[in-house]
């Protein structure tokens, strides 16, 4: 990082041009706008709920934004990339403070990464506990030498809200190198079924060394548009949603399924809907059928259970019944990649769970709010030999320490009901916000937190952010003209009311 060149009306111009806003990478925009009060408390008129929250919130949040300067102010202004500083020490609960003492409701959480709030005292305790200082100081590689009670903290953490159906769980960093690795086991899988034993032959192992088939094999995995599955090279093939996430890096000849374009609400063209869906799930097997016929079958199939990069798009809860029953049809692997929607911001843990399923899938991804990456899998998918699925760390198992603490303050604080409570308060607010605004704002949608509004176009979109974050407010973009709303866990209904209510002042400022 460094001061963008030329004079400061050079970067302000810079800051205010189609490159910089291409390269954000939260869509969290760095702009200048009009200055604010300092430190206001929300009084204007309008669309409030403030009223109605409640009157004592509790002592790990704040009780409200406090707003000092612009955002970025000056201390993170000349900056290329980076929205703004932060100071995290000072930051609580569900507000974010920067490094201009400027305190802002965060409804974005790290591109939805912050499961329980910021400091937590669950999490912070963890730290303060001499106990654990030989686990923080030393950084294991696991797929060798982990430490001796790895298997009981993975099994009181990971395995305690493993998915139905699944007994197994590789840990690693992020969520890229979950799904490549999870790509890696399919297509192992696969093979093995193949040549019906996990015994290569010479030739095999031969060819695979120097990039050729048959130790190489043409097999290929089969993703939809408008879906991010990450940026290593594996996912990077099944991502089809931004060029700069893209242009320029090789990437596999793989095929790309239509991802059903529903309109908003679902509740009022469910017909049209389900024809929508009916063609996309034709299209998927037409695809899986003309890629065998070319000697590149489809060894899997990878879906998000909502299309969040991509701009927050669903699908019924049948469509993706009806796709596992594709899969098993052809014999292709089934991965859901819950990076983003695990961890339960759509009310239940796992959002794959609203399927009603009683085998969803094959493998499952997971990261972000799970704090560390990692899928679960099926003993099928059970590497057949040592080191074929391994890096250095597989992981951090610090991480899994923090996590089994989260789980506890899911499961005692009773979060994911309080998901749902904050979730209707949400989705109503947009629905009537939308109706406010009908030249800006449509198809309001979501489910739990998990929520999203789009806006007339990406200028408007963009500006609005950058409105909202300087009244105290931290949202993301997604897709070419959405807005989406990650809070955390403990982000409760009279945080939703206070949310929309600075959201309502910042749309109002762009009539």
């Amino acid at each position: 990082m460094g001061k963008s060149p030329g004079s400061a009306s050079e970067t302000y111009g810079l800051r205010c041009g189609a490159k910089f806003l291409e390269n954000m990478a939260c869509s969290i925009l760095s702009h200048r706008v009009s200055s604010l009060k300092s430190c206001f408390r929300l009084t204007a008129t309008g669309y409030r709920h403030v009223s109605q929250t409640a009157a004592n919130p509790v002592e790990e949040d704040f009780d409200g934004p406090c707003m000092k300067t612009e955002v970025p102010g000056p201390v993170s202004r000349n900056v290329i990339q980076v929205n703004f500083f932060c100071d995290y020490e000072e930051s609580k609960g569900n507000y974010l403070v920067d490094v201009d003492g400027n305190r802002m409701l965060d409804v974005y959480t790290q591109i939805a990464s912050i499961p329980i709030g910021y400091n937590h005292p669950a999490l912070t305790k963890i730290m303060a506990d001499p106990m654990n200082l030989g686990t923080f100081v030393n950084r294991p590689a696991l797929g060798m030498l982990p430490p001796g009670k790895f298997p009981e903290k993975l099994f009181n953490g990971l395995m305690s809200v493993a998915p139905k159906g699944f007994s197994r769980v590789q840990t690693m960093a992020c969520g890229s190198c979950s799904n490549e690795n999870a790509y890696k086991s399919i297509f192992i899988w696969y093979r093995n079924k193949q040549r019906g034993t996990s015994v290569p032959t010479p030739e095999e192992e031969r060819t695979s060394v120097i990039n050729q088939v048959p130790g190489c094999p043409d097999l290929t995995l089969l993703s939809f548009m408008g879906a991010f599955h990450g940026r290593t090279l594996g996912c990077l093939a099944t991502t089809h949603t931004k060029p700069i996430q893209k242009l320029d890096v090789p990437s596999f000849d793989w095929p790309i399924a239509p991802y059903p374009q529903l309109k908003y609400p679902l509740d009022q063209f469910q017909r049209e809907n389900a024809q929508e869906e009916s063609r996309c799930l034709e299209e998927v097997e037409d695809l899986i059928e003309k890629w065998a016929k070319k000697g590149r079958p489809v060894a899997g199939i990878v879906i998000e259970p909502i299309q969040a990069e991509g701009g927050d798009n669903h699908a019924s809860f049948d469509f993706f019944r009806k796709l596992r029953g594709i899969a098993k049809k052809h014999g292709s692997a089934f991965l859901v990649d819950e990076v983003q929607t695990g961890g339960g911001s759509t009310g239940k843990f796992w959002a794959h769970e609203h399927w009603g399923l009683d085998d969803p899938a094959d493998i499952i991804s997971f990261s972000k709010k799970m704090l560390t990456g990692g899928y679960f899998y099926k003993d099928e998918f059970q590497a057949d030999k040592p080191f074929r699925i391994f890096n250095t760390w597989l992981g951090d198992h610090t991480k899994n320490m923090f996590l089994t603490e989260v789980i506890k303050v899911i499961r005692t604080e009773n979060l994911l009901e309080e998901v749902k409570k904050s979730g209707k308060v949400i989705l109503q607010g947009l629905y009537d916000l939308q109706t406010k605004y009908p030249h800006l704002l449509s198809r309001a949608r979501g489910i739990g937190t998990f929520c999203a509004v789009d806006v007339k176009d990406e200028a408007s979109r963009n500006n609005l952010i950058l409105n909202a974050r300087n009244k105290g407010l931290v949202l993301g973009g997604c897709g070419t003209q959405s807005i989406r709303f990650r809070p955390s866990l403990v982000f409760k209904e009279r945080h939703a009311h206070l949310f929309l209510d600075i959201f309502n002042d910042a749309i109002a400022e762009l009539k």
